[in-house]
């Protein structure tokens, strides 16, 4: 376990480093540029990360204090001010209060590592170190896609981030998928993971489930490991799907977008 922890901590701490570099060079029209996160320009995306590193921050110090996680009003004071800076103050806030994140998640012992748990607040009960560095890395790498793709539209997950997120995509179904988008329409797909050589079901009713490899498939989706983890994630639009994604069968890749619109 504490090796899970010690690989998303990492993780964190390379995209921490590598973002906050990107984003003190951005001009001020990148940074009200719009962002690959939709209705979002670069410095709410900044935005989103910074305050979500601030609540998580406060997370991490109640459990090893032995509070209670923040109320919800505590997140919404954060976000408000957060919401109430320009982009510049923005970009210059982000890498110190993300920072501090960072450094929490790197402080803890291999102990605590191994057994500490932490609350998050909206889970039935405490996690541990892993799966809770696991969950800001989940918000963390997609975000951080979000802001280079807006200067990149090749850009692809951080491989540090999309090596650890596969065990989260099927966690993010339940919010993210949206089934009722297919008309009645259900499936059952061979996904093939080109890079990877693995093969999952992919299963298309409600609920959106991963499975066993179907043996008498619908249709056939055919992709790397990182294009699926943004097709789940809502980030496989058009101009961002790279040329080597195919999809056979009565199930569209643009049936899989609306499958997946994002968040």
């Amino acid at each position: 376990m504490s090796n899970r922890a010690d690989l998303a901590i990492a993780a964190l701490r390379t995209g921490h480093d590598n973002l906050s570099a990107l984003v003190a060079g951005l001009t001020a029209d990148q940074l009200t540029a719009p962002s690959a996160a939709d209705e979002w320009d670069v410095s709410q995306v900044v935005s989103h990360l910074g305050s979500g590193a601030e609540i998580n921050l406060e997370v991490v110090r109640a459990s090893l204090e032995g509070r209670p996680a923040p109320e919800f009003e505590f997140n919404k004071g954060v976000w408000a001010r957060w919401d109430g800076m320009t982009p510049q103050e923005r970009q210059a806030a982000f890498p110190a209060a993300n920072a501090r994140l960072v450094e929490a998640y790197e402080a803890f012992t291999p102990e605590q590592r191994a057994e500490h748990r932490v609350d998050v607040g909206w889970m039935p009960e405490p996690v541990d170190v892993a799966t809770s560095a696991l969950l800001r890395l989940t918000e963390f790498g997609y975000h951080d896609w979000d802001v280079r793709a807006s200067l990149d539209p090749s850009a692809v997950l951080a491989p540090e981030a999309a090596a650890l997120l596969s065990d989260r995509v099927e966690g993010l179904f339940g919010w993210i998928a949206k089934p009722a988008n297919l008309d009645g329409r259900t499936a059952d797909l061979l996904v093939r993971l080109t890079d990877t050589g693995e093969t999952l079901g992919l299963h298309l009713a409600e609920p959106v489930a991963i499975t066993a490899a179907p043996g008498n498939p619908d249709g056939e989706l055919s992709l790397t490991l990182e294009a699926w983890l943004r097709l789940a994630a809502g980030r496989l639009k058009p101009k961002y799907t790279p040329a080597d994604v195919t999809v056979s069968g009565p199930i569209s890749l643009d049936d899989l977008r609306a499958v997946f619109p994002g968040y």
